[in-house]
């Protein structure tokens, strides 16, 4: 199997599962700043442009999502869970595309990807709507973990992994996570995994 990743936010969740589960595959970085998402090859296999993807013999797989349950089913874990929890992590997974990782995805953009490829300064009114919403959305999880370890309770699955995505670059990206003491807590649980501390392989 290889996995196409890049040093960014989604293909930072596929690549924790794959070293979290052991997963064999050949990681396989794709140079952002030299546009090689960009070339016919690469458009070839994924034709949106956009990392990470798996591919596994005639299977292409993309989407960070969707390869985290591959990788999962693959492995014979949990993480992605085939009882009624399923639809648990079904539902957390499509909340936090809506509700979370937008909000806290437009901050990581504004405040470092946007100086970082040289288009100025963050949009102050863009930060400030995200902010809003985060703090909204980031109240409910807050609520929602302060009796559970994981969003399922004692279970880790692909919801945590997901979720939590943003959440290392939260102080350059000015994530306000110092506000929500439960959702602190939860990320200091997944950072005790050493695949969710270092995700992405040595560079030589």
């Amino acid at each position: 199997m290889k996995l196409y990743y890049s040093e960014t936010v989604n293909p930072r969740k596929a690549c924790a599962v794959a070293r979290h589960l052991n997963s064999p595959v050949e990681f396989v970085r794709v140079d952002l700043a030299q546009g090689e998402h960009r070339t016919p090859e690469f458009l070839a296999i994924n034709p949106n442009g956009r990392l990470p993807v798996l591919q596994d013999g005639e299977l292409v797989l993309w989407e960070a999502n969707a390869i985290m349950c591959y990788l999962s089913d693959r492995a014979g874990a949990e993480l992605w869970p085939h009882d009624a929890s399923q639809v648990e992590v079904m539902r957390w997974l499509s909340w936090d595309m809506q509700h979370f990782s937008r909000p806290a995805g437009t901050l990581y953009f504004e405040n470092l990807i946007r100086p970082a490829i040289g288009m100025g300064e963050p949009d102050a009114a863009a930060v400030a709507a995200a902010t809003a919403t985060f703090r909204h959305s980031a109240a409910i999880l807050d609520a929602h973990l302060r009796t559970r370890r994981f969003l399922l309770g004692d279970k880790l699955t692909v919801a945590d992994f997901a979720m939590a995505s943003t959440l290392p670059y939260a102080g350059d990206a000015r994530i306000p996570l110092a506000e929500f003491p439960a959702i602190a807590g939860w990320h200091a649980r997944l950072q005790e995994l050493p695949a969710w501390r270092a995700p992405f392989p040595d560079r030589q």
